[in-house]
């Protein structure tokens, strides 16, 4: 069975940290008023009518802990027959939601889902989960595990990646997303945040910075090198065969902002879109999810974008369309340099670079993005790519259809 999507909608990106726009915001109440939006534009039957909700989420611990879509699904006044399943699959999470929505529209299950992600770094900082692997040295060298900004580094200094590549994919990222916002690009789906009072807490992406001509940025020291000289150099460097030495490259502009943000994706089938008077924006043409090299951590992105490209029928430089997630500036900068892709038709409207990386929700974040970026380019397909940490990825190919 075909499967489409309908609409999409996110939120503004906060910093992730006190004093961010969103921090006093419970996460739920992010994805309550993307229901709200949703219904507005779409009916509240037809979003009502959902027979399941997949949520994304990666740091399930106070405000995202017991089961965050179903807090969110009670938050929202959805009917307590809207089965809801809350995932954890690292930075992809937000895709794998939305690739799970898609599986149980396409097998009958359902013919309406709402999927998307949520993430509050400000509420649930980043690792604030505390698995033993995080701390315990011993046990993250019988792993081969270090913070996945190593990773970047390991990356680039594998590939050979230069300074002066992961500037220029800042740089870029930073100018056209506010080039994005001044032209209205992101007005149609970015739903302006509310807070306990009423008034709007925040209406655009805030982390956006103005580089210049990059002679700020040129000066920025590497970040990761002290945590590498903890030990994690030395993990990575005993289970990356012929590796002499980690160089670190990334500095704090190399790294997607931690952020606060929520996204959410209406899919279904034709039958039921005509049912509720709904428009289909696209096709979900293909889906891929794939684990890889878990000490290289940032690969399995391009594993499932070679598999869902496949996968679809496409060679990549056919697709019209790219949202690829800036997981750190060696993957934007590897994919540019590897991969036959006019780098116009990739993030068009800037990345997580510039916006910032809300964990749980990017893959539904980037895909809310890919809907307009097709429009925007004129494109028949588009395709979204995510990567995350210890070696996940998912893609999906859309066509769109309006």
């Amino acid at each position: 069975m075909d499967v489409y999507v309908f609409d999409a909608a996110r939120t503004p990106r906060g910093k992730g940290r006190p004093g961010g726009a969103l921090a006093a915001i419970p996460p739920v109440a992010l994805v309550e008023q993307l229901v709200r939006a949703l219904e507005r534009r779409n009916g509240a039957e037809a979003v009502r009518a959902a027979g399941h909700f997949t949520l994304g989420c990666v740091t399930q611990v106070g405000g995202q802990g017991g089961h965050v879509a179903l807090a969110a699904r009670i938050r929202a006044g959805l009917p307590d027959s809207v089965a809801c399943l809350t995932i954890n699959n690292f930075c992809v999470s937000g895709l794998s939601a939305v690739a799970d929505a898609a599986r149980r529209v396409a097998t009958g299950q359902v013919d309406l889902a709402l999927a998307g992600g949520v993430e509050s770094m400000s509420q649930a900082p980043f690792l604030a989960d505390r698995a033993d692997y995080y701390s315990d040295m011993a046990l993250a060298a019988q792993m081969g595990w270090a913070p996945v900004g190593l990773a970047a580094d390991l990356m680039a200094t594998r590939e050979g990646l230069p300074r002066e590549a992961l500037d220029a994919m800042v740089l870029r990222s930073h100018a056209r997303a506010a080039a994005a916002w001044r032209d209205g690009r992101y007005d149609g789906r970015v739903i302006p945040v509310l807070g306990a009072d009423g008034t709007v807490a925040l209406a655009n992406d805030e982390n956006i910075r103005d580089f210049g001509d990059g002679a700020t940025l040129a000066r920025l020291e590497p970040v990761f090198a002290a945590a590498g000289a903890q030990g994690y150099d030395e993990i990575l460097v005993g289970n990356t065969p012929g590796l002499n030495k980690v160089e670190h490259v990334h500095t704090v502009a190399h790294c997607p902002p931690i952020a606060d943000g929520a996204a959410l994706v209406l899919v279904g089938s034709a039958e039921a879109g005509q049912r509720y008077g709904l428009t289909p924006l696209a096709r979900v043409r293909a889906v891929a999810e794939c684990a890889d090299d878990h000490v290289l951590q940032l690969t399995a992105g391009f594993r499932a974008m070679e598999q869902v490209v496949a996968r679809a029928g496409l060679a990549l430089d056919q697709v019209g369309a790219v949202e690829f997630m800036e997981a750190f500036a060696a993957a934007p900068a590897l994919f540019e340099r590897d991969y036959p892709c006019d780098p116009a038709r990739v993030n068009p409207n800037g990345g997580h670079l510039a916006m910032g990386h809300p964990m749980g929700a990017t893959g539904a974040v980037l895909t809310t993005t890919l809907l307009d970026d097709m429009v925007q380019l004129e494109a028949e397909t588009g395709l979204v790519v995510a990567t995350g940490g210890v070696g996940v990825g998912a893609a999906m190919v859309l066509e769109r259809t309006a």
